[in-house]
C-alpha cells in the first residue's frame, strides 16, 4: 500500500493527476487548469512533486503482478531531455511488442547497456535471443554476459527485427513530448517509470482479478491498491 500519511490532498485526487499525467500528452499546468474545473484549487508544482514521489512507487508494486514476457527480445534505446540535454531511454519488448524492461542512463555506452540487461534479465529471465541495431556497445553488453554463462544468449543485429520496439517507443514519447524535458535525471526517471507503467497496462501485462471487464483506470488504481473512486 502507498503512505499518503500527511498529505494535504486526498488520495484520490493525488492519483487521478499522476495518473493522467502519464496516460495522456498533459503539462502540469493543464492538470492544475483540469482540476480547478473540477473544483479542486491544486498548484501545478504540488502535481509535479506528487508525480515523482509516488509513480516509481505504483510502478514498483505493479511488478509483482506482471505477466512473463517472451524469451525472443527487441531491444533499442531512445532519447530523453534532462535538463536540456539528451540521456538514453534504454527498452525491450518481446516478439508480441510487450515491454520486457526500460532503463534511463546518462551515458549510451557498453556499461549502461549491461546494467539495462542485468536489470531486465533479473526481473524477467534470461531470453534466448536479442535483436538489436548495430550498436558496438549493445553488443559488447551481451557479450560480457555471454561469457559467464554455459548457455549462450543469440544476438541478431538485423535492423528489421527492431522494427517493433522503434514503433513502440512512439508511445512513451508522444506522452513525454508535452512535458518540456525534464528538471532532473531523478524526475524524470521517476516520471518515466510512471509512463512506462500505463503503456504496460493498455498492453494488458498485469494479471489483475478482474481486469478484463475493468478499465485502464480501474487496473492503475488496483495496481495502486486503492479502489478507483467513484
Amino acid at each position: 500500500m502507498l503512505n499518503f500519511k500527511g498529505m494535504r490532498f486526498p488520495i484520490d485526487v493525488i492519483l487521478v493527476c499522476i495518473r493522467w499525467y502519464v496516460a495522456y500528452p498533459l503539462s502540469y499546468r493543464h492538470l492544475e487548469e483540469m482540476m480547478q474545473e473540477r473544483g479542486v484549487s491544486v498548484d501545478h508544482s504540488s502535481i509535479n512533486r506528487w508525480a515523482i514521489r509516488f509513480l516509481p512507487l505504483v510502478e514498483k508494486m505493479a511488478r509483482k503482478h506482471k505477466r512473463p514476457v517472451g524469451t525472443s527480445w527487441r531491444m533499442d534505446e531512445t532519447y530523453i531531455k534532462v535538463k536540456g540535454i539528451w540521456k538514453y531511454l534504454y527498452r525491450a519488448v518481446d516478439k508480441q511488442g510487450k515491454t520486457v524492461d526500460f532503463l534511463l542512463t546518462a551515458k549510451r555506452d557498453m556499461a549502461a547497456a549491461k546494467r539495462f540487461f542485468d536489470k531486465a534479465m533479473a526481473a524477467q529471465g534470461a531470453p534466448e535471443k536479442v535483436a538489436m541495431d548495430k550498436s558496438g556497445a549493445n553488443k559488447a553488453a551481451i557479450d560480457e554476459i555471454n561469457a559467464g554463462r554455459a548457455v549462450l544468449i543469440t544476438v541478431r543485429q538485423v535492423k528489421y527485427l527492431n522494427n517493433i520496439v522503434e514503433q513502440d517507443h512512439r508511445a512513451i514519447k508522444r506522452v513525454t513530448r508535452l512535458m518540456l524535458g525534464f528538471k532532473s535525471f531523478r524526475s524524470a526517471s521517476n516520471v518515466l517509470a510512471g509512463v512506462e507503467l500505463m503503456h504496460m497496462i493498455r498492453k494488458g501485462q498485469f494479471a489483475i482479478n478482474g481486469a478484463a471487464v475493468t478499465s485502464f483506470a480501474d487496473r492503475f488504481y488496483a495496481l495502486a491498491g486503492q479502489v478507483r473512486p467513484v
